[in-house]
């Protein structure tokens, strides 16, 4: 079964030249490549975040295995829906799905294959291009991830680090920031957020988080990404940028935050 686009030509173009054109734009903004463990990428329309998302893929080395991790903003599906099989079809062509690492993930108690959960679920789809630009010969595994507890996500995290390991699999956490805040609140809210990104404690995001009510969409992928790549030895992490909607459209009344972070 193939995952069809559900958000091509709204969150970015339809036309297969001028994504390929404008995905590599983003993608030339420089700096040092690393081998990470995990990345946070945000997942708006690319004319909003599509800087940053390619300011944070800039800089990674993407291998050829990914688990790319999302929230699940339709409430379709199961709480840790994996997509199944098959390809991930883009404007610029098909990403394969990859068997082995989607049936390592398969065999976590938390995980369920649910097809149903991705099919109009819009985080996980923006960043297949970036990777598929990055790395053309590049296969994924995509969890889409609903309400979870703190406990679920430390449990989810160290069996999706164990697939990982044996594949060398990059993790990719897709989320946005604050949502709808005036610009300084938001900033002052993301950066709580993100000091706790920084620091490799996904415990004090997650609480953070939930304390503060700061509006982060991905904390589940992100927080199941953080017990990861800890598992897996990472040991720093980098904020690349962060920006917000009003950067591009002037209104700083209500915006939405976006973080691109390196975990190495």
């Amino acid at each position: 079964m193939n995952r069809e686009p559900a958000v091509a030509g709204r969150f970015y173009t339809d036309d297969p030249v001028a994504l390929a054109r404008q995905v590599d734009k983003f993608l030339a903004a420089g700096g040092p490549r690393v081998r990470a463990r995990g990345l946070v990428a945000p997942h708006a329309g690319y004319v909003y975040s599509g800087a940053v998302a390619g300011a944070v893929y800039a800089r990674v080395e993407v291998p050829p295995r990914v688990i790319v991790l999302g929230p699940n903003h339709t409430g379709v599906g199961k709480a840790a829906a994996l997509w199944p099989g098959g390809a991930w079809r883009l404007p610029t062509g098909d990403v394969p799905v990859d068997a082995a690492l989607t049936a390592a993930l398969a065999a976590s108690p938390l995980v369920e294959a649910d097809p149903e959960a991705h099919l109009l679920e819009h985080s996980l789809e923006v960043q297949v291009p970036f990777l598929a630009r990055a790395r053309p010969d590049v296969a994924i595994a995509a969890l889409c991830l609903g309400p979870l507890s703190y406990e679920q996500c430390e449990e989810l995290g160290e069996h999706v680090a164990r697939a990982a390991a044996g594949a060398g699999a990059l993790l990719v956490a897709s989320s946005d920031m604050s949502h709808y805040v005036p610009a300084e609140t938001a900033r002052e809210k993301d950066h709580r957020a993100i000091a706790r990104i920084l620091a490799l404690d996904p415990q004090g995001l997650y609480e953070v988080v939930r304390r503060e009510r700061i509006t982060m969409c991905g904390i589940v992928p992100t927080t199941v990404m953080l017990v990861a790549a800890k598992a897996l030895g990472a040991t720093k992490a980098e904020l690349v940028r962060y920006a917000n909607s009003g950067d591009v459209n002037g209104d700083t009344r209500q915006v939405v935050g976006y973080a691109g972070v390196l975990i190495s």
